[in-house]
C-alpha cells in the first residue's frame, strides 16, 4: 500500500484541501491516484459556497464522490457519536479493509483523517490508530496563525508517540505576504519539531487550481512506506 495520510491539528485546519491538492498534483504527474476519506461527518451543516469534502476529493481525484467515502454521517460531530445518533457502529476491521481496497488497482492512495489524530472512530480507537494500521506517512494540516506552534507540536508528538512518520506540516491558508508572526510561527515548528514545513496558498474550486498549488509541495516525497 503506496501513499500518504493527511492529518490535522484540528477540524476546519485544511485537510480536505491539502489532500486534494497532493491528489491533482500527483495525478498532473501521471500517476494513478485515488482518494479516501473513511468517515465522513457532518453533511448536514453544509459551508456555504463550499463542495462537501468527498466531492472535492472526487473531482480531484476522477472518483465518485461516494467511492471517496464509503461512511457517510449528517451530524457534524466526531465519527464514534455520528454512528451511535444514526443507530449503528464502526467496525474498525472494515473501516482498515476499506483503506487498503481503495489502493487496490492504483499508484498511491491519499487517505484523509477526520478531525485531529486523536479523534474516536469508535470507543477506544482513534484516527491515528487508523493511520498505524495502515501504514501510511503522515502530513499534517496546520493554521498558519496564533495558536499553531503548539496544536502543530502537539500533532507531531502525538504522532511519533505510536511510531507514525511524519513527512510535512503544511501551513494553509498561507497569505502572499505573511505576517511576522506567521514566518516566525513555520520557522519555529520546523526548528521544535525538525520537520519539513511547507505553505499552501488560498485556493478557489477549480481542480486545475488546486493541482497548481498542489505542485509547488514535494507530494512525491510524501509516498510510502
Amino acid at each position: 500500500m503506496r501513499g500518504c495520510f493527511v492529518t490535522g491539528t484540528d477540524t476546519g485546519v485544511g485537510k480536505t484541501v491539502l489532500a486534494a491538492a497532493v491528489v491533482a498534483a500527483l495525478r498532473a504527474d501521471g500517476l494513478r491516484v485515488a482518494a479516501h476519506k473513511p468517515v465522513l461527518t457532518g453533511l448536514d451543516e453544509p459551508e456555504p459556497g463550499r463542495p462537501a469534502d468527498h466531492e472535492m476529493l472526487g473531482a480531484a481525484a476522477g472518483m465518485a464522490p461516494d467511492a471517496v467515502a464509503p461512511l457517510r454521517f449528517g451530524p457534524a460531530v466526531s465519527p464514534h457519536l455520528a454512528a451511535e445518533l444514526a443507530g449503528t457502529t464502526i467496525d474498525p476491521h472494515a473501516v482498515v479493509a476499506a483503506a487498503r481496497a481503495a489502493a487496490g488497482d492504483v499508484d498511491a492512495v491519499v487517505v484523509e483523517g477526520v478531525g485531529g489524530l486523536l479523534v474516536p472512530l469508535v470507543p477506544g480507537w482513534t484516527v491515528r490508530d487508523l493511520a498505524a494500521a495502515l501504514g501510511l506517512p503522515v502530513v499534517v494540516a496546520a493554521r498558519p496563525g496564533l495558536g499553531t506552534i503548539s496544536h502543530t507540536l502537539l500533532t507531531v508528538e502525538a504522532a511519533r508517540a505510536a511510531a507514525l512518520d511524519v513527512r510535512a506540516v503544511v501551513l494553509t491558508p498561507w497569505p502572499d505576504e505573511p505576517s511576522v508572526m506567521q514566518r516566525s510561527n513555520r520557522a519555529t515548528i520546523a526548528a521544535m519539531a525538525q520537520v519539513a514545513v511547507h505553505t499552501l496558498p488560498k485556493v478557489g474550486l477549480d481542480v486545475g487550481e488546486v493541482a497548481t498549488a498542489g505542485a509547488r509541495l514535494p507530494a512525491a516525497d510524501w509516498l510510502g512506506p
